[in-house]
Order: structure tokens, then C-alpha cells, then sequence
């Protein structure tokens, strides 16, 4: 049965926002076994960037096209890249040392595909649509690098939300999407949402590996989007 206007309920670009910063806390909380949460407050933002020290961004289009980035501390950054090889049974003695290790980026850039995955999921259940993401970028930074990605956006809103690790490090994520407004048309149950513990369970179990190995030829993508970005 169609709402009446007087009772339609419209989606928008913050429930999008809460609806990506509950799959970045969720995944890393079990990710880490510690609480990831995330400022109450969000800020309007004109651009998005790159930013030291570790920064990751991912695409996505279908139902609505957008751009995520992700910029971690080098404390935030090691603090999930450690709890997270730790409680999957990895002994300290093996983890890399540093943030500017290809080991941190890429497990870093793992547990953003597991972030974005949650999210891309969460849309298909709670807005009926469904989005499509490339495999995240993510790269290590000595300076600040003002991102320009053809997102195809032809409104844009950006935002951007402070979150905070377990040992109070500090990430900022922020989101660029077309101004958009989905509105519910009936009332209809969400489906399920996949329990992230199992999700995690499943992972521990597979082979030992913390990064897979990038196919012959995709090993210069870094390269080639800093030519792109002029430097």
C-alpha cells in the first residue's frame, strides 16, 4: 500500500552516511576485537583528499555513484593492522614493524574491501538498490594529495566524520555523492543483515596470507594514479 504524502519517508544523503560509518565501525570492531566508533557530528566539505598518512578511496556506482576516502593516521593505522593480524593468530614477532610497509597497505586496503562490502550490502537490504565498488586504493603518504576521481557526479554533497579506535587514534572518513533522495513508496522488512562475527570466522580459517598477490601488470595502479594526480 502506496504512503500518503503526508507520511512518506525519504532517504538521503545522511542516512547513506550513517548507513557507510555503521559498516566501517562494524567491520573493524570485529576486525580488531576492540570498539571503533565514530563522531556525532559530521562537517560539509567543498573537495575530498588524500591525506597523510595512510589513504585509501573507493568508487561505486549503480543505483547512485559516489566516492569514499579513508585517511588513517599512522597510529590508527597500525593500531587495526596489528589487532587485527593478532587475533588471527599471528604472533607479534611477524608483523611489520612500520606503517610504510606494503604489509600494512595491504591488509589495510583488505579490511576497506570488507568495509565497503558491508556497506554495498546494507544498501541492497535497506534501500532496495544495489551498488557496484572497484577494489579499493590505498596508499602511503608524506604529504597531502588533493583527490580528483571521475566519480560522474553531477550534484555533489561531500562529508566528512571523525572515528575513533579502541585506543583513541583518529581516522577521518569522508564521502562524495550526488544529491539524491530515495523515497519508500511501502512499507517492506529489510532483509538480514550477515552476522560479522561468522564473516570473521570464515576469514581466520582461510590460508594465511595477508595479502593477496597482484596479478602480473596490476602492480603499477599506484604508479599510474599518482602520474594522474601530477605527481
Amino acid at each position: 500500500m502506496t504512503e500518503s504524502p503526508d507520511h512518506t519517508v525519504v532517504y538521503g544523503t545522511k542516512d547513506v552516511l550513517i548507513s557507510l560509518c555503521n559498516s566501517v565501525t562494524r567491520v573493524l570492531s570485529v576486525a580488531t576485537q576492540g570498539t571503533v566508533r565514530y563522531s556525532g557530528m559530521v562537517q560539509r566539505i567543498s573537495k575530498t583528499c588524500l591525506k597523510p598518512d595512510i589513504g585509501c578511496f573507493v568508487l561505486f556506482n549503480g543505483g547512485f555513484s559516489g566516492l569514499v576516502v579513508i585517511n588513517f593516521s599512522a597510529a590508527a593505522a597500525m593500531e587495526i593492522y596489528q589487532s587485527y593480524l593478532l587475533s588471527m593468530g599471528m604472533s607479534e614477532s611477524d608483523l611489520a614493524p612500520a606503517y610504510t610497509s606494503d604489509e600494512v597497505a595491504n591488509v589495510m586496503g583488505e579490511l576497506m574491501n570488507q568495509v565497503v562490502g558491508d556497506f554495498t550490502s546494507a544498501i541492497q537490504r535497506e534501500l532496495q538498490t544495489r551498488i557496484t565498488q572497484n577494489q579499493p586504493k590505498m596508499l602511503v603518504l608524506n604529504q597531502q594529495v588533493v583527490l580528483s576521481v571521475d566519480a560522474n557526479l553531477d550534484q555533489p554533497e561531500a562529508r566528512r566524520v571523525t572515528f575513533y579506535t579502541a585506543k583513541n587514534n583518529i581516522f577521518y572518513l569522508e564521502l562524495a555523492i550526488d544529491h539524491t533522495q530515495f523515497i519508500k513508496l511501502y512499507d517492506f522488512e529489510p532483509q538480514e543483515a550477515p552476522d560479522p562475527d561468522a564473516l570473521m570466522t570464515q576469514a581466520a580459517g582461510a590460508p594465511a596470507s595477508t595479502a593477496p598477490t597482484p596479478p602480473a601488470g596490476e602492480g603499477s595502479d599506484t604508479d599510474e594514479l599518482l602520474k594522474s594526480l601530477g605527481m
